[in-house]
């Protein structure tokens, strides 16, 4: 029943539907946003779902991944924390973005298998670098020895 509540879930067969009722104004933003699923596979090697989803949001912007990451968990009973979605591109024209979803089993195989850019997005990693200062240090000194002593003045010993 699509009179009682804002926002319901309905499973078509095809995939899950979200009916979005919002308050009655003119805007384009608001709208109903599809999410289906294609291809979908239980990657029991890698401790995880992957699948190829499609957001269908005709009159709206391209839906925000945080959403498309929370709207898959609901849709798979997970948290939003183990679902990373990737590779969206919109259609020409609007209306429909493809892209990548993967669920994993829990956040130690997300950590474990995922690339850091990937992890970085998440908030879970963060690469530690140098300052701009032991930077440009470290390249200096490297320019002034050849071959593999760079890698030793690279480690702090200067290659004598």
């Amino acid at each position: 029943n699509l009179a009682c509540s804002r926002e319901v879930l309905c499973d078509l067969g095809l995939g899950f539907v979200l009916f979005s009722r919002g308050p009655k104004s003119g805007k384009m933003s608001e709208g109903v946003v599809t999410l289906r699923t294609r291809k979908f596979l239980t990657n029991r090697l890698m401790q995880r779902k992957q699948m190829v989803v499609d957001v269908l949001h005709p009159g709206r912007a391209t839906i925000p991944k945080t959403e498309i990451r929370e709207r898959l968990a609901k849709m798979y009973k997970t948290t939003p924390d183990v679902v990373f979605v990737f590779g969206f591109r919109t259609q020409f024209g609007g209306g429909k973005t493809t892209g990548f979803g993967l669920i994993y089993d829990t956040l130690d195989y997300a950590k474990k298998l995922e690339p850091n850019y990937r992890l970085a997005r998440h908030g879970l990693y963060e690469k530690k670098k140098p300052s701009r200062k032991q930077r440009k240090e470290r390249k200096n000194r490297q320019k002034k020895v050849r071959g593999v002593k760079k890698t030793k003045v690279s480690a702090g010993k200067k290659g004598r």
